[in-house]
C-alpha cells in the first residue's frame, strides 16, 4: 500500500495515470448520461463536477488542464465559425440581421433587468463601495450570455430533412450575429471591470482592431490558400491550421479582445477552405471533440462547488432564474421575428427551440468572467466579477435549456416536414448513390478521392469503390504490388472522412471492359476518373477510352483534370450546351454543381442558352440553394470565351452529351484532350450526365488504352 501511495495520491498528481483517468471519463461519461438522456456536454460537466476537487476529490482544476482547457475553450469557438454556412447567411442576411437583433436585444434588455437584480443581491455586503457599478458590469455579462445559443438541436433538423426551411437559415444566421454581438459586449466589459478605459486605451484598442482584422479576414485566407496548393499532406494542413487559431486568438488578445473572438474569426476567414465533406474538416472536428473539447468541459465542471448547489437555496433559485430569463427571451425573439415575416406556428416554434440551448459560450463566458478578479475583500479573498452561484447556476441553466431546446425542436421538425412543404415527390426519385472511383496514378488519387467525397451523399450510407483494372494479357507482380499500395491509399482516404471504401483489384481484356463491369455489377450511380493535368503524345488517343466508357453505359461521369484541392476554388465556370434541360440526367448535374459550389464556397457563372440558365435557376429555387449564380446567355456550345473569363484559382466545369443525344453536337467530340491543350494552370471537370431512354440497353464496347 505504500509504494502505491507513491503513485496514487488524491488529488492525482502523476501525468500518466491523471491522463488515463480522464480519457476514461471521456469514454464512459457519455455512455451512462446517454442512457439518462442528458446531452453529452452536460455530462462531461457533471462528470467534472464528481470528479474534482468538491467532490471524490480525483483532481484539482489546476493539475493537467490548464493547457488542455484552454485549448479546447478555443476550439469550441473556432468550430462555430467553420461551421457557419456562408453562402446561406448571405442569402438570408437581411431576415438574419433581424432575428439576430431580436434574438440579442431582447435578452440583453431582459437578461439586464433581472440580472441587474440578481447580482445587486448576490455582491450585498462584498464590495459595499463598488456594489452598483459591478452589479452593473456582472448584469450586461450575463446579457450578453443569454443573448447567445448553441445550435444543440441542429442534428434534429437535418434527421427530419427540414434543414432547408427558412425558419431553420434565419435562425443560422442570426446565431452568428448574435453570437459576435455577444463576443464583442464581453469583450468590452472585461476590460472596463479591470479599469483599461482610458482614452490611450481607445485609440491603441481602435488601431490594432483594424490591423488584426485585416491580417486575419485578409490575409490569413490567401496564405491558407496557398499552403492547401503546394502542401496536400492532410496532417500538415491540420497542424497549419491549428496554428491558424492560435496565432489568431492570440493577436486578438493584443489588440484589446479576447482569445477566443480570435478563434472564431479565425473559423469564420478560413471557412470556404475547409467544405464540410473533407479530411481536414474530419480530423478537425474528431481531434476536438474526442480529446481538447472533453477536456475543457470536465475542467468546467472541475471549478463547480457541488455543495453550494445542494447545500444551499441560493444557487438553485439563482438557476431557475437564469434558466426563466434565457428560454422566455428567445421565445419573444422567435414571436417577434414570426411576426415580422408572417412565418406559420411550426416555424415560430422553430426558430424558438432551435435557439434557446446554452452551450459553449455560455460556458466560455461564464469561465472568462468568473476568472476575472475585480476586488479583495477585508479578510482577503477575491471578488470575481460572476460569483460561485452564478458559475454553478449556468451548469443547471444549460442543463435545462438543452433539454428544452431538444424537446422543443423536434416537435416543430415533425410538425414543417408532416405539412409537406419539405416532402420529395415522384419526380424527384433519385437511385442510391454509389461512387465508384477509377485510379492507376498515385499523384492523382487524391485529388479523385476529394471529388468523390464531394459527390457521395451520406444520407445513402452507401460504401464507395476504389477499382483499378488490369489487362490480364499482361500479369506483372510488380504492378499488381502497385495497384494494392494504391487501393490501400483510396481505403484510408475515404476513411478519414467516415467513408467506407471497397477496394476492387480486377482483371479484364481491357480497362474500358472492366470499368463498365463493374458498374454494372454494383449498380454504381456515379464514376469518378482523371486525366494528368499535362497533355502527353498519347492524348489524341484519351478519347477513345471516354468515348468507349461513356457510350458503354448511362450513369453519371466526371472526368477530372486538378491542378489544385477543389477546396482552394475561387469560382465556378460552367459551360452546357443547349438543349442540356431536355436530358434525363440534368437535374441530377445540376445538384452536382450546387454541391461542389456549396462544400468549396465558391459562386457559379453559367455559360449556356437561355432555356438552360432558367432550368437551372428554377432548380435551385427548389432545392433552396443559396450558391452565388451568374448567367451568361450563349446558344452556342463553346469554351473559348469562358476559358478567356477563367482567373486564377477559377474551376471550368464543361457539360457534355452522350452521341444521339438531344444536346450533342460535334463540338464536343474529343472534348478531352481538346481541354488538356487548352486549359493551362486551372483545374476542370468534364461532365457525361446520366441518360436513362425507354428500351436503352447498355452495350460494352472494348478498348484498351489505360486510363491516366
Amino acid at each position: 500500500m505504500e509504494y502505491l501511495s507513491q503513485f496514487i495520491s488524491l488529488p492525482l498528481t502523476d501525468p500518466v495515470l491523471l491522463f488515463a483517468v480522464v480519457l476514461l471519463i471521456i469514454l464512459l461519461a457519455p455512455l451512462v448520461f446517454g442512457k439518462l438522456h442528458i446531452p453529452q456536454i452536460v455530462g462531461l460537466i457533471i462528470a467534472g463536477i464528481l470528479c474534482g476537487e468538491n467532490g471524490f476529490g480525483l483532481f484539482s482544476s489546476e493539475t493537467g488542464f490548464e493547457l488542455f482547457g484552454q485549448v479546447g475553450m478555443l476550439y469550441i469557438m473556432f468550430i462555430a465559425g467553420i461551421d457557419m454556412d456562408m453562402n446561406d447567411f448571405i442569402h438570408n442576411r437581411n431576415k438574419s440581421l433581424v432575428f439576430g437583433a431580436y434574438t440579442f436585444l431582447i435578452p440583453v434588455v431582459l437578461g439586464f433587468a433581472v440580472g441587474g437584480v440578481l447580482m445587486y443581491h448576490l455582491f450585498s455586503g462584498v464590495l459595499t463601495e463598488s456594489l452598483l457599478q459591478y452589479s452593473i458590469l456582472a448584469a450586461i455579462v450575463l446579457a450578453s450570455m443569454f443573448a447567445s445559443n448553441t445550435l444543440l438541436a441542429y442534428p434534429i433538423v437535418s434527421r427530419y430533412g427540414v434543414s432547408r426551411n427558412r425558419s431553420v437559415t434565419i435562425t443560422v444566421g442570426g446565431t452568428m450575429v448574435a453570437m459576435l454581438l455577444s463576443l464583442v459586449a464581453l469583450a468590452v466589459i472585461l476590460h472596463v471591470a479591470k479599469g483599461d478605459m482610458s482614452p490611450a486605451f481607445w485609440l491603441r484598442f481602435i488601431v490594432s482592431l483594424v490591423i488584426y482584422l485585416f491580417i486575419v479576414l485578409f490575409l490569413f485566407p490567401k496564405l491558407t490558400a496557398w499552403f492547401f496548393k503546394h502542401y496536400a499532406d492532410n496532417i500538415l494542413q491540420y497542424i497549419f491550421v491549428l496554428a491558424l487559431v492560435m496565432l489568431s486568438a492570440f493577436m486578438a488578445k493584443l489588440s484589446g479582445l479576447e482569445y477566443i473572438i480570435g478563434a472564431f474569426l479565425a473559423g469564420i476567414s478560413i471557412n470556404r477552405l475547409i467544405p464540410k465533406r473533407s479530411p481536414l474538416m474530419n480530423r478537425i472536428n474528431f481531434v476536438g471533440n474526442a480529446l481538447f473539447i472533453p477536456f475543457f468541459l470536465i475542467g468546467v465542471g472541475t471549478m463547480v462547488d457541488i455543495k453550494l448547489i445542494f447545500g444551499g437555496f441560493t444557487t438553485i433559485l439563482v438557476a431557475l432564474i437564469m434558466t426563466a430569463v434565457a428560454t422566455a427571451s428567445k421565445y419573444l425573439a422567435a414571436v417577434a421575428t414570426s411576426r415580422t415575416y408572417k412565418m406559420s406556428k411550426a416555424e415560430r416554434t422553430m426558430m424558438f427551440g432551435l435557439s434557446n440551448a446554452k452551450a459553449a459560450y455560455s460556458l466560455v463566458a461564464v469561465m472568462l468572467a468568473y476568472e476575472c478578479v475585480i476586488g479583495v475583500t477585508e479578510t482577503g479573498t477575491e471578488v470575481r466579477l460572476l460569483t460561485s452561484e452564478i458559475l454553478n447556476g449556468t451548469i443547471i441553466m444549460i442543463l435545462f435549456t438543452c433539454i428544452i431546446s431538444s424537446f422543443v425542436t423536434e416537435r416543430a421538425a415533425k410538425a414543417l416536414a408532416a405539412s409537406g412543404e419539405e416532402r420529395s415527390h415522384a419526380s424527384d426519385y433519385r437511385p442510391e448513390m454509389r461512387v465508384l472511383l477509377s485510379v492507376s496514378n498515385q499523384r492523382t488519387l487524391e485529388k479523385l478521392m476529394e471529388l468523390a467525397v464531394i459527390l457521395n451523399d451520406s444520407k445513402y450510407k452507401q460504401p464507395m469503390y476504389a477499382l483499378n483494372v488490369i489487362d490480364d494479357s499482361n500479369v506483372d507482380s510488380k504492378e499488381s504490388a502497385e495497384v494494392d499500395k494504391m487501393l490501400e491509399k483510396a481505403a484510408y482516404l475515404g476513411a478519414s472522412t467516415d467513408n467506407k471504401v471497397k477496394k476492387i483489384k480486377r482483371y479484364d481484356l481491357n480497362v474500358a471492359s472492366g470499368i463498365t463491369n463493374v458498374i454494372r455489377e454494383k449498380n454504381i450511380s456515379d464514376v469518378v476518373m482523371g486525366v494528368s493535368s499535362k497533355p502527353k503524345l498519347t492524348d489524341a488517343l484519351f478519347g477513345s477510352l471516354y468515348d468507349t466508357i461513356i457510350g458503354s453505359v448511362n450513369r453519371m461521369v466526371y472526368i477530372l483534370s486538378s491542378v489544385q484541392p477543389l477546396a482552394t476554388t475561387g469560382g465556378i465556370v460552367l459551360v452546357a450546351p443547349s438543349g442540356a434541360e431536355k436530358e434525363s440526367g440534368f437535374e441530377k448535374w445540376c445538384i452536382s454543381m450546387l454541391t461542389i459550389a456549396s462544400q468549396t464556397g465558391a459562386g457559379i457563372t453559367i455559360h449556356s442558352s437561355e432555356s438552360v440558365n432558367k432550368a437551372f435557376r428554377a432548380i435551385a429555387g427548389k432545392h433552396r440553394s443559396n450558391v452565388s449564380l451568374t448567367y451568361k446567355v450563349s446558344d452556342k456550345f463553346s469554351f473559348e470565351e469562358p476559358l478567356q473569363a477563367l482567373q486564377m484559382n477559377d474551376l471550368l466545369v464543361v457539360v457534355s452529351a452522350r452521341e444521339h443525344s438531344v444536346s450533342y453536337t460535334d463540338e464536343q467530340q474529343k472534348l478531352v484532350p481538346r481541354l488538356l491543350s487548352k486549359v493551362k494552370g486551372n483545374s476542370f471537370i468534364v461532365i457525361y450526365p446520366e441518360q436513362f431512354k425507354e428500351g436503352e440497353v447498355d452495350r460494352v464496347q472494348e478498348s484498351s488504352t489505360k486510363i491516366i
